[in-house]
């Protein structure tokens, strides 16, 4: 890794009116290798596509407003791209990631350098691969520091330490999922779930390795945790120990305290925790929350948390997790995320209702289409109302940026669904027209947006982690069964609204989210469980750019992947 510094001025705010920030702000330079290798787990060795031969991956560690060069060498088999998640990447779209949304794949052989420009993240994000779904081996931690000269707004911690959690397959993640679409059936199960790498002491094969976090008597730690799973919300704890929660998706959060964390796919969360019990070692553990139909495997996943110089086996204290379908235990943490009004956060600026310009009030369904190849003689899709992405083979922002390409997308995605129903009730053997196709939302800069997402029961049902590239939004609303655009709206939190952009949408509820357009682009919305992002629950948003250079998007690279028969 390369570090250059220089003395830069950084704004920390959503319309960059918010606190300035003169720093010495630092370059860093990584190089990531990305190619196959083996891992041994659950007595089985698996061939994976791993960055630098490590999973997870190497861990990303800078200061706020910093800028991030990495060279990425794809030395496997297939093409790919990674994202920089939660980044919002102001005017620079280019970097972003999302296959064939900001750029085409990153060819065998090939490199391509992206440019990462921090504003007013801070805290814990991470880096994803965002083709298919090898995300499963290629992520891993992206940590931002505080500024220089910056504190955080809570007991400075003694340590930190980053937390991933995983699906484990023992197989090709690619493979598994290009075999399920092939067949029109949901990919299988996880073979078990892992902590930074460790499957932990409970599946039966007594090679596995746990995780251990070694800690000092009277110390405070600050866990960065990171939901890289596939397709599992997760509950996690730490036995006979409190954890407070002070910040989620790179933005800082009103404390609160809780014995467990509910942590969804795409999301992070910053969690204080003192070690301030017997000496001793503790096990900390994670498993599945699900409100679907769909449920996942039940299993469990240990790590330990060990103090410096205990002795012996394990205390003797019982893993306290809530069931994997507890419902109340999920809406009763989610309740507790406010905004908090402290220096080191944006200022607050959520979207008075006279600055909404575009309502948007989407459904999310899981669906069927008729299918004379596949196993059961139909395939599974997801849409966003009634709208099945289909990813074209050219990216979207080139595109649109170049104008000189047309049939890639179109400027007509629904901003309401087609048809109005009962979304939270008994829908068996209920089913509403499906469409395919590649269809965006165009909004102007600057303007003020809502979007109500509406979790149905069309399918297995179930809460839907929704993540919105280029943006951190703010969650304003939200409530059980059907929205009701006349009533709902004076149940708003305008005033400490989470700002946030991983959202979870429970089953059965609707949220609401606000923000501003203040990122020219081309962004991606979609479901960060991954088998409904590959059937099609998904949808893009270009915001239009302003009328001068610092409101318009950034020229293109000139080493930007070519787009395969181009």
């Amino acid at each position: 890794m390369g570090l250059q510094k220089g003395l830069v001025t950084c704004f920390v705010g959503v319309l960059f009116l918010s606190t300035l920030l003169l720093s010495s702000a630092d370059v860093h330079h990584y190089e990531f290798f990305v190619r196959e290798s083996n891992f041994t787990k659950l007595c089985n060795t698996t061939t994976l596509l791993v960055v630098n031969d490590s999973y997870p991956g190497p861990e990303i560690r800078v200061h706020r407003c910093d800028t991030v060069f990495v060279n990425v060498h794809n030395q496997g088999n297939y093409g790919f791209t990674i994202h920089w998640h939660g980044v919002k990447q102001r005017r620079n779209p280019w970097s972003d990631g999302p296959e064939f949304i900001t750029q085409c794949p990153i060819q065998p052989g090939t490199n391509f350098t992206y440019e990462i420009v921090l504003s007013d993240e801070i805290g814990t994000l991470w880096w994803h691969a965002h083709s298919d779904w090898t995300r499963g081996s290629v992520h891993g931690a992206f940590i931002i520091l505080p500024a220089e000269n910056e504190t955080y707004p809570f007991p400075t911690p003694d340590a930190d330490q980053t937390i991933i959690l995983e699906s484990w397959y023992d197989g090709d993640y690619k493979q598994i999922i290009d075999d399920a679409l092939a067949a029109g059936v949901s990919p299988r199960q996880p073979s078990a779930y892992a902590i930074s790498g460790h499957v932990g002491d409970t599946y039966g094969c007594p090679n596995d390795t746990i995780f251990r976090m070694q800690v000092d008597s009277e110390k405070i730690y600050l866990l960065r945790i990171i939901n890289a799973a596939m397709n599992e919300h997760f509950f996690f704890t730490i036995a006979n120990h409190t954890l407070t929660v002070v910040a989620q998706d790179a933005s800082y959060v009103r404390r609160f305290t809780r014995d467990y964390i509910l942590i969804s796919p795409g999301q992070t969360m910053d969690v204080l925790v003192s070690a301030n019990r017997n000496v001793g070692q503790y096990y900390m553990a994670i498993r599945p929350f699900s409100d679907s139909s769909a449920a996942p495997v039940d299993n469990i996943t240990t790590g330990i948390f060990e103090y410096t110089n205990s002795e012996g086996g394990l205390n003797a204290s019982l893993i306290t997790l809530p069931v994997m379908t507890a419902t109340d235990a999920m809406i009763n943490f989610l309740n507790q995320i406010r905004n908090t009004n402290v220096s080191q956060n944006p200022g607050m600026n959520v979207p008075a209702d006279k600055d909404i310009k575009t309502r948007a009030f989407i459904a999310i369904a899981v669906n069927n289409l008729p299918c004379n190849t596949c196993v059961l003689g139909s395939r599974i899709v997801a849409s966003l109302n009634n709208v099945s992405f289909v990813s074209p083979r050219i990216d979207i922002l080139q595109a649109y940026y170049n104008r000189n390409m047309s049939g890639v997308f179109t400027e007509d995605f629904p901003l309401n669904p087609p048809v109005f129903y009962n979304f939270t009730g008994d829908l068996t053997n209920f089913n509403t027209p499906i469409e395919e196709g590649t269809r965006v939302i165009v909004v102007n800069y600057g303007e003020g947006v809502e979007m109500v997402l509406q979790a149905t029961q069309m399918g297995a049902g179930g809460s839907h982690p929704m993540h919105l590239h280029g943006f951190s939004f703010y969650w304003v609303g939200t409530g059980f069964g059907n929205f009701n655009n006349e009533t709902d709206p004076s149940t708003y939190n305008l005033v400490d609204p989470p700002l946030i952009n991983t959202v979870q949408v429970p089953g059965r509820r609707w949220v609401a989210i606000r923000f501003f357009a203040t990122n020219p682009g081309v962004w991606f919305m979609h479901c960060h469980l991954d088998r409904h992002s590959s059937w099609g629950m998904d949808t893009v948003l270009i915001v239009r750019n302003g009328r001068t250079k610092e409101t318009s998007m950034r020229p293109p690279p000139s080493t930007m992947p070519r787009c395969p028969g181009t």
